[in-house]
């Protein structure tokens, strides 16, 4: 079934959306990274909170530049698919519902650009009509 313009539209709509709100989470955390203060941050792995931190910041700043530009985006969808649940369910698994609701409708948009990729206005949709980044 072929998409139509409005089907590519609203897939930029999303990932501009997502990946742009996603990143104003990533930011302060690199922020955190590199600045003096000693860091402080949940350790889910038991590998320091350094590393904690530092693959937050890669799922949250860096896929989220690359869901904004539509590369590579099934790949790029997976760690913040993973980041999200890991914010509900560690994170904030003592936390009332309300505070769980963002991470899981990030979840939840993330998934749905896994299922549908990026579209024909990505950097996936120009370069490889046959990829498995695109769905077209």
């Amino acid at each position: 079934m072929k998409k139509t313009v409005l089907e590519d539209i609203g897939l930029l709509a999303l990932r501009l959306g997502a990946g742009g709100m996603i990143i104003t989470h990533g930011y302060p955390k690199l922020l955190r990274l590199f600045g003096d203060d000693p860091i402080k941050f949940m350790d889910f792995l038991g590998l320091g909170p350094v590393v904690s931190l530092s693959l937050a910041v890669f799922a949250e700043l860096l896929c989220g530049i690359l869901v904004i530009i539509g590369f590579k985006i099934r790949l790029a969808t997976i760690p913040l698919m993973i980041t999200m649940l890991i914010a509900v369910f560690v994170a904030h698994a003592s936390d009332p519902f309300g505070r769980k609701e963002l991470p899981l409708l990030y979840f939840i948009v993330f998934f749905c650009i896994l299922i549908f990729g990026a579209g024909k206005f990505s950097i996936d949709g120009m370069t490889n009509r046959k990829s498995m980044y695109y769905k077209g």
